[in-house]
């Protein structure tokens, strides 16, 4: 049993060998590629929305929702990034019904790169917030010995989510191939819909921590309160001569 599409190799030529991770990355990504553009084809204010296009429409507001309630502010980059997180990761989990389809986040090395994105992401958005010296105040906060600590912190990150992600799929996949060898006819179904509802658990909860650590990062410094000025006594009014 292949427990990773790193294993399936679909083509090979001219000594290059190309596995299953790699085509089936693709092929989630033509087909993210090949909805945009036919949903978006036609998105002018003189054409009335299609089904599709309110579809596309109350996903990105859910995401951008989303987004407003774990930051609390609007953040523009991050329904960009964390809203294409979510997509690949739900359309890579969500095409497993798709027979002979090997989702890519099956395999470390997906997980891994998107953790990366994401490990990336985080000091770049929040030095383009707060500028390279606000971002690195972060990690001597809130004293320098910290300073350590915190780096191990920031790389953990990125390790735990590459490994929850993956695990999370891979148990998914030994769970079915087990139970397809006991009951071969009945507990596919049963496979398909509990596969559909992992994967779109596991892309918000991906897309969520990624805007957990983005939006931490990109916060604000809090703005110590400028101390009040007493206000000048009020003269006593003075007795009208007699």
């Amino acid at each position: 049993m292949k427990l990773s599409p790193d294993q399936t190799v679909m083509f090979e030529a001219w000594g290059l060998a190309i596995n299953a991770t790699i085509f089936f990355t693709w092929v989630v990504m033509a087909v993210l590629t090949c909805v945009a553009i036919l949903v978006t084809r036609n998105l002018r204010p003189d054409v009335p929305p299609n089904r599709w296009r309110t579809t596309l429409e109350v996903i990105v507001q859910a995401i951008q929702s989303q987004i407003e309630e774990i930051a609390g502010r609007p953040e523009r980059h991050l329904l960009y990034f964390a809203g294409t997180l979510f997509l690949f990761v739900a359309t890579s989990n969500l095409l497993l019904v798709i027979p002979g389809f090997e989702p890519p986040t099956a395999s470390l090395s997906t997980t891994t790169a998107l953790a990366l994105s994401v490990l990336i992401a985080v000091p770049l958005f929040g030095i383009t917030s707060r500028g390279l010296g606000g971002y690195l105040r972060i990690y001597i906060k809130p004293t320098v010995l910290m300073l350590p600590f915190n780096i191990i912190s920031e790389f953990s990150r990125g390790i735990s989510l590459a490994i929850r992600l993956y695990g999370n799929i891979m148990s998914g996949a030994v769970i079915a191939a087990i139970l397809l060898s006991v009951a071969p006819f009945f507990f596919p179904v049963v496979m398909d819909v509990l596969g559909l509802l992992t994967g779109l658990i596991q892309a918000y909860i991906f897309a969520v921590l990624a805007t957990v650590y983005i939006s931490s990062a990109t916060a604000p410094a809090a703005e110590t309160p400028a101390p009040k000025t007493p206000a000048p006594d009020t003269p006593p009014n003075e007795k009208d001569s007699p």
